[in-house]
């Protein structure tokens, strides 16, 4: 197994070791949480750049490394709503999920007429949305921990935050679908 693949499979332990530090360890876990999620998005970087730059694409790489990606982002947003952070609510999260499994649908689709579908800049935008809610919504539970007053204003941001990451988790699932629509035939 290759260096970029060792770093996917890194990122998917960390989910668990993640969400035990977020769910289980009080203030201390947050951030520990914090840590433990910014290594994961760096894992994602680092593998897709030392893949790239030694020649280590592999299929292997090409299905986990996004798949990574999505468990890690729904695991945070499925603890937040364990936690009950505010609007980051079951709803925004299926919306975000099903937009995930109709692209990993859609990929599978291109994979099997041996296409590669190359990630938009609208999907990127919707990863990078999804990242900075995680780490805002982590960092806004420490400032309401020493600043209680500023709860209204962290609450703000997580809903400014949420509501970018949801539109443009919808508008970019749009977009894979319409982009990719030859693929999709129902006979």
């Amino acid at each position: 197994m290759n260096t970029p693949n060792k770093l996917t499979l890194l990122r998917v332990i960390l989910i668990p070791v993640y969400m035990i530090f977020y769910l289980c360890c009080g203030t201390i876990g947050i951030y520990l949480a914090i840590a433990t999620f910014l290594l994961a998005t760096w894992t994602d970087h680092l593998d897709g750049k030392l893949a790239r730059k030694y020649h280590q694409v592999t299929t292997f790489g090409k299905l986990m490394d996004p798949l990574a990606d999505k468990i890690l982002i729904m695991a945070a947003l499925i603890s937040f709503v364990e936690r009950g952070t505010p609007y980051v609510t079951s709803g925004v999260v299926m919306v975000i999920l099903a937009r995930e499994l109709i692209v990993t649908g859609i990929r599978m689709l291109a994979m099997g007429e041996n296409q590669v579908i190359a990630a938009s800049m609208w999907g990127k935008s919707k990863t990078v949305s999804q990242f900075i809610l995680v780490v805002v919504v982590m960092i806004t539970e420490l400032v309401k921990v020493y600043a209680p007053d500023l709860a209204a204003v962290c609450d703000g941001a997580i809903l400014l935050l949420t509501v970018v990451a949801t539109a443009l988790t919808i508008y970019s699932g749009f977009d894979y679908v319409w982009k990719n629509r030859t693929l999709i035939t129902f006979q």
